[in-house]
């Protein structure tokens, strides 16, 4: 009696245990198929969720009207500004360049002639400087099909004025023709203005780059309100930005200087 009960108490022992092990076996199981069946919902919740990204605007995005169209036609020049003055008074025996002038770039402010010739605006000059002619006309806001211009004015010694439209491209000569709108008063006035500029424009636009450093998209020969003359300077920064120079024509100090944030 007391053997088969000890039997007995055996057997129900070894039933217990293996009806632990199979539940924890159980247990496991689910568990693992449980933190499976998670890992593969997030890993399609990635692919369906896109990435938090971080994008930085271009610098061209943000600039305005004025600098891209600064940007369009200097990227566009090839022909610096000491090379376009030295091709316009090589067009004119014994003259002197009184204006230089990049068409496109701020011709609101600087308009240079547009004669019936060819070549409408356009280019990208290096630095140096490019006067606005003191003539009349309609200037182009952007490059032409046939590329930048130059537009210079040279002087003769009695104040006689011609206007020469050079190709900021190839450097060649688009056009020169004597400006027939000048009187004897302004053949004058002219020729005084050139007696009193001991200064060159170039010296004049040396010394705007030396404060700013940039391109030369303008260099004329001004009255500075009755107080003598003046070059007047654009020079175009990496920014796009546009400031003038006001450089006095007898000993190239700078007597005013303005920028343009547009």
């Amino acid at each position: 009696m007391n053997s088969a009960s000890s039997r007995s108490r055996t057997l129900k022992a070894v039933g217990a245990l293996s009806l632990a092990a199979a539940t924890a076996l159980l247990m496991t199981g689910c568990g693992q198929s449980s933190d499976s069946a998670s890992s593969a919902a997030t890993s399609e919740a990635a692919k369906v969720v896109p990435q938090k990204q971080t994008t930085s605007p271009s610098a061209t995005a943000q600039l305005t009207e004025d600098q891209q169209e600064r940007k369009t036609v200097l990227d566009a020049t090839k022909v610096t500004f000491d090379d376009a003055a030295t091709t316009a008074t090589g067009e004119v025996a014994g003259s002197k360049l009184v204006d230089l002038d990049l068409e496109g770039v701020d011709d609101d402010d600087n308009q240079s002639p547009s004669p019936t010739a060819t070549g409408s605006p356009t280019g990208s000059p290096s630095p140096t400087g490019s006067p606005s002619p003191t003539g009349t006309g309609s200037p182009s806001a952007s490059p032409g099909a046939d590329g930048p211009v130059w537009v210079a004015e040279v002087a003769e010694k009695d104040g006689t004025i011609h206007t020469v439209r050079i190709n900021a491209v190839d450097g060649k000569v688009i056009e020169a023709r004597v400006d027939a709108d000048q009187d004897a008063d302004d053949k004058k006035q002219m020729a005084d203005w050139l007696a009193q500029a001991t200064q060159t424009p170039q010296q004049a636009a040396k010394v705007a780059t030396e404060k700013k450093k940039g391109t030369v998209t303008s260099v004329s020969l001004e009255d500075n309100e009755g107080d003598g003359v003046i070059w007047q300077v654009d020079v175009v920064g990496s920014d796009w930005k546009k400031t003038t120079f006001d450089v006095d024509a007898k000993n190239d100090t700078i007597v005013r200087e303005e920028t343009d944030e547009d």
